[in-house]
């Protein structure tokens, strides 16, 4: 019995690892992206729509009107560098604290992902002075 038992828990197991892989790979993505200024790349895990807080505007976008937006940030304060300061989950959230340094200053960046069907995607994005 202990054997049957074993047998059932380990793909169990198995799967619930993979997806937290997965979704640790989402977030790590996105902070690349990040790093690189590319907002195409960040747009790629955009849910339907996006809340973007930027210092002089926030609002909810499209997929296409976020990626502009945000491909307008990055050419105005082009990327030097980013830090993160803290990752975390809740509840199939996930969540990642950073400093983004740019050419122009230095932006507090929050990003915020969730899990929606069988996928992460991002729902907030903060760069705040």
């Amino acid at each position: 019995m202990k054997t049957l038992y074993k047998l059932l828990l380990f793909p169990f197991l198995l799967c619930s690892f993979a997806f937290i892989l997965v979704d640790e790979v989402i977030v790590d993505e996105v902070i690349k992206a990040i790093k690189n200024g590319d907002a195409a790349e960040i747009s790629k895990y955009f849910d339907n729509t996006v809340e973007i807080t930027l210092p002089d505007k926030s609002n909810s976008y499209s997929k296409s009107q976020a990626e502009l937006v945000l491909r307008d940030f990055f050419n105005t304060n082009v990327v030097k560098d980013f830090e993160v300061l803290h990752k975390g989950d809740n509840a199939g959230s996930q969540f990642c604290i950073g400093t983004l340094q740019t050419k122009n200053g230095i932006f507090r960046t929050t990003i915020f992902l969730k899990q929606k069907g069988e996928k992460q995607v991002l729902q907030e994005l903060r760069f705040e002075k």
